[in-house]
């Protein structure tokens, strides 16, 4: 079962990196072929701010090599990837003064949790009180 299971993860990715890396907006950033306001990178992870801030602080961490759409298509052999993606962002939080008061870190999955660039990243949100969190 986990062999068939990994077998589906494994084919999902690799037809999803045959487009994806080149269509989307991230991508670009990644490649620095659209303008973005980097404020982090190591060899495996990319922060920049986003250009519609829901908070004083927002910041998208994206992995630079993995074209994965959601969290749900992660095959175990990459599950690395998303522990990168928080520990980025914390590192991040941490140099910036965030870590004192206090972050949100949030990864939304599909259209009904707000996903709308299906290339895995992760949202830190910060600088003010940000108050109760899940209701629509």
């Amino acid at each position: 079962m986990l062999a068939r299971t990994v077998s589906c993860y494994q084919s999902r990715i690799t037809n999803f990196q045959s487009r994806t890396m080149t269509d989307t907006i991230f991508g670009k950033i990644i490649r620095r072929e659209i303008p973005a306001t980097i404020v982090y990178e190591d060899d495996e992870v990319l922060g920049f701010q986003d250009i519609a801030p829901q908070a004083p602080v927002h910041v998208l961490f994206i992995p630079k090599q993995h074209a994965i759409p959601t969290l749900d298509d992660v095959p175990p052999e990459q599950a690395l990837l998303v522990g990168q993606l928080a520990i980025a962002a914390a590192a991040y939080a941490r140099a910036q003064g965030l870590a004192q008061d206090g972050y949100r870190i949030v990864m939304n999955c599909r259209e009904h949790a707000g996903q709308t660039v299906f290339h895995i990243h992760l949202h830190l949100l910060a600088g003010a009180p940000l108050g109760r969190f899940g209701t629509p």
